[in-house]
């Protein structure tokens, strides 16, 4: 038996993140490093013997006439046979603020979007340049649906990628690897080095593998599949947080461990673009991302560490609008590989960008029954975000700032339990929380500064990560730490981040968190 009565973690970590290609299918043309283009020298002028008849100064003036209608004809004629991915290079930088020019790849032109995991924690839409323009029969240029969100540049976001360039696509594939790798030194010095109550950090005062993921996005012909694997801690630590492979056959945890996305789904040229997939994905709720490489800070406050991080099912995402995503969802329930019950949860996305400084999110999840061999007992939530970047110049070293806020709200009621409040029904069930972080940019964004923290309160403790004592699971439970109805958690956390990031493609972290709750519960010396 493991013994934790220090009500306090407090943590140093040090993590170096790398991604190969978080972007996916995008590449970005060299516009010649900022140069304005060399402009043709002007004609040389004639000059004539005087004085000049008449006729000869009109001579003279049609002979300029006809070079400059000779140099027209052939900047059209340069124009008109340019390749699809040159004539979008050869038009004006776009509103993209990190790259002047972009240049789709043929699928991406098609519409093929292989916008992966996506909520804003998930939610990584391929930042595109001005598209180069379709011909039909009559040679008149006809202007293609302009791609979502591709009006301006948001690497910035809490949750999204900072890459941007993908070095390794091809027109039928990108390849993506991703390494997380940290070392955790734990001021509450846990004998057996085990750190707990976290989704995120899991072994003190050794250099530990988080995730190794490998795979990518395959494209061609509107066809879209995505599949990303998980070797090193997350294999183990994210399955047993799921209960629902105790109901039924097969071990779905053993089944999809090594998975952190495993999809496949079609994309239609409608609107401004609608997906339909199926499979395994990143969840739509919370705004920090599965992956660290994504995120402003290494460990999330409670409002996002004890939400999901993935879901099983069927999502449908459409872009009415360049502005706006709207995303339907049909689950297994609630962060689950199966069923818990006899009833699957549904999901609704809403996300809406009117500019490049800020994004809107909405997300909510409704009537799954996601209390193990509980039928009955539905459970709703709200996950709501906002992302403001109040400050950007590049001419400063302080050349970027940002904050995000983040509030969430659930209950469940039924199979003995209150949304309402102690009653006859049961006890009440609920979720409240919130969390908010300010980032900093510095160095044409080599450095990054992260504050922030968050507060949850749940009664019940049905979103509380159960400790691993003695090898508990979300399945077995433990009696050392009870989650029945009415049991109370209220907690709290702040934390400070720092970023080195030399190459778009790896950062170095040093970051220092202190996290508290009302209970005992984070792990200990042991007595």
């Amino acid at each position: 038996m493991r013994i934790f009565k220090l009500k306090r973690l407090v943590s140093l970590m040090l993590a170096a993140v790398f991604c190969g290609s978080a972007v996916p299918v995008v590449a970005f043309a060299d516009d010649g490093k900022g140069e304005p283009p060399v402009k043709p020298a002007a004609a040389a002028k004639i000059e004539a013997p005087a004085p000049l008849t008449e006729r000869e100064r009109w001579l003279l003036d049609r002979v300029e006439q006809l070079e400059k209608r000779v140099s027209d004809l052939e900047s059209k004629g340069n124009a008109t046979t340019l390749p699809a991915g040159d004539a979008s290079a050869a038009q004006a930088a776009s509103a993209n603020a990190t790259a002047s020019v972009g240049a789709a790849s043929p699928s991406l032109v098609s519409g093929a979007t292989p916008a992966h995991s996506d909520s804003l924690s998930n939610d990584r839409v391929a930042v595109l340049g001005p598209q180069a323009t379709e011909r039909g029969k009559s040679g008149a240029a006809k202007t293609p649906a302009t791609e979502p969100f591709a009006f301006a540049d948001f690497t910035w976001l809490n949750g999204n990628a900072r890459t941007k360039e993908s070095p390794m696509d091809t027109k039928l594939f990108t390849p993506e690897i991703r390494a997380d790798v940290d070392y955790i030194y734990d001021f509450n010095h846990p004998k057996d080095n085990t750190v707990s109550g976290s989704s995120e950090v899991f072994r003190a005062n050794e250099v530990q593998v988080t995730q190794l993921g490998v795979g990518g996005d395959f494209h061609y012909d509107n066809v879209r599949a995505r599949l990303m694997t998980q070797f090193g801690l997350y294999s183990q630590t994210t399955a047993r947080n799921d209960a629902s492979p105790a109901r039924g056959q097969w071990n779905l945890d053993s089944a999809y461990r090594y998975l952190s996305e495993a999809y496949g789904g079609y994309h239609f040229n409608a609107l401004h673009g609608i997906n339909v997939d199926a499979g395994i994905f990143m969840s739509y709720i919370g705004l920090f991302s599965y992956y660290q490489f994504d995120n402003w800070a290494y460990q999330p406050s409670y409002v996002s560490s004890n939400t999901p991080w993935f879901f099983n099912g069927v999502r449908i995402q459409i872009f009415p609008t360049e502005h706006l995503k709207i995303e339907p969802w049909f689950t297994n329930g609630w962060q689950s590989y199966g069923r818990f019950n006899s009833r699957p949860g549904l999901g609704f996305q809403i996300l809406w960008r009117p500019n490049g400084w800020l994004s809107v999110l909405g997300n909510q999840y409704a009537l799954g029954e996601d209390a193990l061999n509980t039928p009955g007992r539905v459970r709703y939530h709200t996950d709501d975000s906002i992302e403001i970047k109040y400050y950007d110049n590049k001419e400063r070293f302080l050349d970027k700032a940002a904050f995000s806020l983040t509030g969430d709200m659930g209950c469940e009621h039924g199979g003995g339990v209150s949304c309402a409040g102690n009653s006859a029904k049961g006890p009440k069930q609920g979720f409240l929380g919130y969390m908010f972080y300010n980032r900093l940019w510095f160095d044409n964004d080599k450095y990054g500064l992260t504050l922030g923290g968050g507060q949850i309160n749940n009664p019940g403790r049905y979103l509380v990560l159960l400790p691993p004592i003695n090898g508990a699971t979300a399945a077995s439970g433990t009696p050392y730490f009870t989650e029945n109805p009415g049991d109370p958690y209220k907690a709290w956390d702040v934390s400070g981040t720092f970023d080195w990031m030399p190459s778009q493609y790896i950062t170095f972290r040093w970051e220092y968190n202190h996290r508290a709750a009302n209970v005992p519960y984070f792990w200990g010396p042991a007595v």
